[in-house]
């Protein structure tokens, strides 16, 4: 399907929302690693209302859908003003991402940022039933280039 955008159709919305969009996994056939880093996720801690920052790791494996990147950021946007414990925030957004995209694989990182002399790291798991991961192969890994990723 292609999409043309004409003057008239081009107002780009900036609002944070929950809706996750999803476009056709173009390869289907093969299981392949989207990976996604989210280097500014906030939430409000639910104790004290003060903001969590965080940096969110994305893994998935697509079966039929993939996500939306515009929809991602703002449903990502959409959790500044609410206060959630960082495991709650956590599965939450791995369970309306995978309602949305019915993965055969998803894993996301929650790395939360330094409060009261504690780093917090939460990691939750979908895995599609009977879905198996095709062996490993090891390659040789190369150092990043950039100074903003690790």
């Amino acid at each position: 399907m292609r999409i043309i955008l004409t003057q008239t159709t081009r107002k780009m919305t900036t609002q944070a929302g929950k809706t996750l969009e999803t476009f056709p996994n173009p390869q289907l056939l093969r299981d392949y690693h989207i990976h996604m880093e989210i280097p500014e996720f906030t939430c409000l801690c639910p104790k004290t209302g003060q903001p969590d920052f965080a940096t969110l790791i994305l893994d998935y494996i697509p079966y039929q859908q993939c996500v939306e990147l515009k929809s991602l950021k703002l449903y990502m946007w959409s959790f500044r003003e609410e206060g959630h414990f960082h495991e709650a925030v956590t599965n939450r957004i791995l369970d309306d991402l995978v309602a949305a995209l019915k993965p055969r694989f998803m894993r996301l990182t929650a790395k939360f940022y330094v409060r009261g002399g504690i780093f917090t790291n939460v990691v939750a798991e979908h895995r599609q039933n009977g879905w198996q991961p095709a062996p490993l192969v090891e390659l040789s890994r190369f150092d990043s280039q950039s100074n903003t990723r690790g």
